[in-house]
């Protein structure tokens, strides 16, 4: 049997090799430093040092290779240090640690250092053949004692080049020497396989001679695995690396949940050497709730064997009152044999790295809700919403309560200056939020309702942060609900309109420095969106004030047509359009219905409805048709968005520009003329929805009056209707807002409409009231009105009509028939005054006009004369001089009459005055002083 470089010592005295008979048996009956030593013994009898080294480590990397072989070898050392029940108390060994004579061989238990080391043995009879093979040596070598036994070791085993040597080294232990060395080894190929060789490897082996019963020679053979050994070498090496290197805390905990072994690391942060921790328990290092929980965790890792990642654990270390957070992994660990002998602990320190994340954590949640804030604040211009939607951000997401109070001045309208205002001043509480109970203050002050005024005191932290501008700590009440209150003042555009406060009830983390800078940046956010809804809401009402002066006051009334009106304006959310209506009185009894609407919204819009109303009302003193006064309307809404008024925009309107389309001003307007007389209506459209019709026992339908384009495009002409309405129609004039809105599309609505005109006989007020109730009008998204007016005609008896010759006894004639009427109108007392001024009317006609004379009288509110010729000259008032004989005719009739005026018709003029009805009350003018008054 060949050998690598080995030392083979010779038994030449029986003593020697007892000698090495005792140094084994001790080095394996007992640990520790005993078998150290007889392991180095062993190793003095080796020839070669890397045997040696391979046989220390053995027997020392064997007890500590990994943190599964330190916690068996404990426990092992612990198992032969208390003696199992079987085990007879005189077999224990002496106090001066020698082994009595009745000491009794023990088993060792699974777990054992063997489990680690393949060590096996087999032994060689006299014939140089294997006759015993045991259990390990068919692990090591892979072949079963039935194939082992009778094989020839040195041919089965060893090279082919080194088999020489080995026969020679064979002999010499058959002839009683021992031996020790390293053998490269190959096993045999199985039967029927091609291949030449099988495993190869490398042992330690130790040939120790014997002799058989019958007196021969033979040899026992004890076989090491060296690969083993350099594996356990390892495992030692990374083993020493944990405990003693490793930065992280590592335990190693037995069975009974004690410390069994712990690093320096470990030993460092809870103070001691490493040894002092042996046997302590988690209580020993955590409080007790969380000491019962881990305890729990530990045991359901040794039960089940499941590993635990990333367990997180508050505790203190010994000297500190600060809370330190651990990382902990724990995983079981099992003996050689597969039997639970424990858990790893591995603990990391992360306070620090908790630290960061809370305020990572911190700084994202107020990203976050400063986000919020910005997607939801602001969304309305109401006042009240807007603080609201702040509170609706900051509770509970920020705090616990939170109030928001106003100054009352801010929302009464009044102007506050730039700058801090006074801290003590009138607040109004506009809203609340609580996300633990509907008291805010509990044990402090009385709560302020939400709508209530309050002011708080000069004194006050309150009223100091509205002074300053600054926010300010509200320290808590004993026994009350908060912790801490912050108090902030609402600033935008340097003027402090509000203070919004944010507490904390007990057990939330009081405000920091953080969380401070916060509740500002919110509050200013809220503040100027409260800012900007205040000017709305100032510009809204300023809007809706010069809107409804410029309206109709009141029902207006209309001679032949019971009007009824409505007016919507949007709410607050929406600014406030250019819708407008009107009932102008036109001479002889006739009415003018206007309704019309400004594109655009707010202030703007509002003054330019103010301008084309007031030039509508102009227009319509002049007695224009329909059509021109939609002309004279269009280059005026032309002429509004032009620096230069309308002759500018007539200058430049064929001429290519630039427009600002802020100042482009249009409109959409309808304008009817009524006549009570005849009950006729002419209608000319511009660009506005149709007016609805609906006779006496008809459905309602919508008028075709050709739509025009609208005031202030310019260029094209504007058509006219006439129809003649019969008595008890209804006609109605609406805006857009009636019938559209963003839920409704206009042919929707206009159908909704028609169909809701269905009984217009009843009384006109609830035939409005029943079109609002009935169509979509709470959008608030744009402005309504609603002109809606009942056809009562003139009656026959209340009209006097005469057609005069052109001659000049059709004075007296006029005269006559003007005495007979009155009279049967029982008008006595406007006879004389009504004769004076049809003489004059006649007598301008005979002399200026052309053509027939026509004579006209209407009774209604007043009475109306009318005068109707040919001629297409106006008559012009002027002033005569002292010496004038004539020329004072026009200004006696001005004088005399309530009002007077021409207009033309298309068959030549008509001249009119207007006398009121005698009442009793009201006196009328004596002809004869008016005429003294002349001179």
């Amino acid at each position: 049997m060949s050998e690598i470089p080995a030392k083979a010592t010779e038994s030449e005295d029986p003593s020697d090799g007892a000698r090495a008979d005792e140094a084994g048996d001790v080095a394996r009956a007992v640990p520790g430093d005993t078998a150290d030593h007889a392991s180095d013994a062993t190793a003095e009898t080796t020839a070669d040092h890397a045997s040696d080294g391979a046989a220390d480590h053995a027997s020392d990397g064997a007890a500590k290779a990994t943190a599964d072989h330190a916690a068996d070898d404990d426990r092992d050392y612990a198992d032969a240090a208390a003696p199992g029940p079987d085990v007879d108390r005189t077999g224990e060994m002496g106090e001066a640690g020698e082994l009595p004579g009745d000491a009794m061989w023990q088993s060792s238990p699974p777990g054992s250092i063997y489990d680690y080391i393949k060590a096996a043995s087999f032994s060689i009879g006299a014939d140089g053949l294997v006759d015993q093979w045991s259990l390990r040596a068919e692990q090591i070598f892979g072949i079963p004692a039935e194939r082992a036994v009778g094989m020839d070791p040195i041919e089965a085993f060893v090279p082919a080049d080194r088999r020489e040597s080995g026969q020679r080294k064979m002999a010499e232990i058959l002839d009683g020497r021992e031996w020790t060395g390293l053998v490269p080894f190959r096993t045999p190929a199985d039967e029927g396989s091609e291949d030449s060789g099988g495993r190869e490897g490398l042992a330690e082996v130790y040939v120790m001679p014997t002799t058989t019963e019958h007196g021969e020679r033979a040899a026992v053979c004890i076989v090491v695995d060296v690969r083993t050994l350099r594996t356990i070498e390892t495992d030692l090496a990374a083993s020493q690396a944990i405990f003693g290197q490793s930065p992280f805390g590592f335990l190693l905990i037995d069975t009974d949940l004690q410390v069994r072994r712990a690093n320096q690391r470990f030993a460092s942060i809870f103070g001691g050497t490493v040894d002092d921790h042996r046997g302590k328990g988690v209580h020993d290092y955590l409080p007790h709730a969380e000491a019962e929980r881990v305890t729990a965790v530990l045991r359901r890792v040794l039960e089940t064997g499941d590993s635990i990642t990333d367990m997180h654990v508050t505790g203190q270390v010994p000297g500190s009152d600060e809370r330190r957070h651990w990382s902990i992994n724990l995983y079981r660990v099992h003996s050689g044999s597969g039997r639970p002998i424990g858990i790893a602990w591995l603990g990391t320190d992360i306070t620090s790295r908790r630290a960061a994340a809370r305020e990572a954590a911190a700084a994202r949640r107020n990203l976050a809700l400063l986000n919020e804030a910005g997607a939801r604040i602001g969304n309305s211009l109401d006042l009240e919403t807007t603080a609201r939607e702040l509170l609706d951000v900051v509770v509970p997401g920020f705090c616990d309560l939170a109030t928001v109070d106003l100054y009352q001045g801010l929302l009464a309208g009044d102007e506050t200056p730039p700058g801090l205002a006074d801290g003590s001043a009138e607040l109004r509480r506009v809203a609340f939020a609580s996300a633990v109970s509907d008291a805010p203050f509990a044990g402090g002050p009385a709560p302020v309702a939400v709508g209530a005024v309050h002011h708080f005191p000069f004194n006050s932290p309150c009223a100091d942060a509205l002074r300053t501008a600054r926010p300010q700590q509200i320290p808590a009440d004993d026994g009350g609900l908060i912790q801490s209150t912050l108090a902030v003042p609402m600033v935008a555009h340097d003027t402090v309109v509000g203070l919004a406060q944010f507490s904390r009830t007990k057990g939330s983390e009081p405000f920091g420095e953080r969380d401070r800078a916060l509740a500002v940046e919110l509050a200013a956010r809220a503040a100027v969106c409260i800012d900007n809804a205040r000017l709305y809401r100032r510009e809204h009402e300023r809007a809706l004030i010069l809107q409804r002066s410029l309206l109709p006051p009141g029902d207006p009334e209309a001679s032949g047509l019971d009007i009824a009106c409505r007016y919507l304006p949007g709410n607050a959310a929406t600014e406030v359009g250019g819708d407008w209506f009107d009932v102008i009185e036109l001479p002889g009894h006739r009415t003018a219905l206007v309704v019309g609407d400004v594109m655009g919204r707010g202030l703007r819009a509002a003054v330019a409805m103010g301008e084309l109303r007031t030039a509508v009302r102009t227009l319509a003193l002049l007695d224009l048709e329909p059509a021109e006064v939609l002309s004279a309307l269009d280059e005026i809404a032309r002429g509004l968005g032009t620096p230069g008024g309308v002759q500018q925009a007539t200058r430049t309107a064929r001429q290519p520009r630039d427009a600002d389309l802020s100042e482009v001003y249009l409109a959409t307007c309808v304008y009817a003329v009524y006549d009570s007389v005849t009950r006729r209506c002419t209608f000319a459209n511009a660009g506005h929805l149709p007016p609805v019709l609906v006779e006496p026992g008809e459905t309602a339908l919508m008028l075709d009056v050709p739509p025009g384009m609208p005031l202030g495009v310019g260029g094209e002409p504007f058509e006219e209707v006439e129809v003649e309405l019969p008595e008890g129609a209804l006609l109605a004039l609406y805006t857009d807002g009636l019938v559209e809105s963003r839920d409704h599309p206009l042919d929707e609505g206009l159908q909704a409409f028609v169909g809701a005109l269905t009984d217009p006989s009843r009384p006109l007020e609830d035939v409005c009231d029943h079109v609002l109730n009935t169509l979509d009008t709470h959008h608030g998204e744009d402005d309504i009105a609603l002109l809606m007016a009942r056809v009562q005609g003139l009656p026959a008896e209340s009209v006097g009509d005469w057609t005069l010759p052109r001659e000049p006894r059709s004075v007296g004639r006029a005269r006559e028939y003007t005495r007979a009427q009155l009279v049967a109108w029982d008008l006595e007392p406007l006879v004389d005054t009504t004769e004076l001024l049809v003489s004059e009317l006649v007598t301008n006609a005979l002399r200026y006009g052309e053509g027939e004379i026509r004579l006209r009288l209407l009774l209604d509110r007043t009475l109306v004369c009318e005068v109707w010729d040919a001629g297409l000259v106006q008559p012009r008032r002027r002033r005569a001089r002292d010496t004038d004989e004539g020329g004072r005719g026009l200004q006696l009739v001005g004088l005399l009459s309530a009002g007077w005026g021409s207009r033309r018709t298309p068959r030549g003029k008509t001249v009119w005055f207007e006398l009121p009805l005698p009442d009793g009350e009201t006196g009328l003018t004596d002809p004869a002083e008016a005429l003294l008054s002349l001179f």
